[in-house]
């Protein structure tokens, strides 16, 4: 079981990926913006993964500058980006290591299978 840190500022896709995750049997935690993701980061004792939109509130790189910030915390955490939007090569040289890149709209297999293979997370239910 993992515990998968969630940033997403639009309420029904957040909420609709903690459910799944839960489900999957992971812990999760969620905030809807860079400081909410932080102070969780400040006061969780264990996250496994940062499962963050790249553009936050109108800022388009918000999601990959918590990353780095999120890794000078916590060295050696996971990354796993998604956004609507397209990704530029600019972006790409932005991703922290140890980080994926999930397209939107995604599908719970699509989510299950990007943990499953670029973090070796996988699921506790049946």
């Amino acid at each position: 079981m993992a515990v998968v840190l969630i940033v997403e500022d639009e309420e029904q896709v957040r909420v609709l990926a903690e459910s799944y995750l839960k489900e999957q049997g992971h812990q999760t935690v969620s905030a809807a913006t860079v400081e909410e993701a932080l102070a969780v980061l400040d006061v969780t004792e264990r996250v496994d993964l940062l499962f963050t939109e790249i553009g936050l509130r109108g800022n388009l790189h918000a999601g990959l500058e918590l990353a780095k910030q999120a890794i000078e915390r916590r060295p050696g955490l996971k990354v796993l980006y998604t956004t609507g939007q397209g990704v530029t090569d600019g972006m790409i040289a932005m991703f922290v290591k140890a980080s994926a890149m999930l397209p939107k709209p995604y599908t719970v297999d699509q989510l299950q299978r990007s943990l499953a293979i670029h973090f070796a997370i996988t699921s506790t239910s049946a």
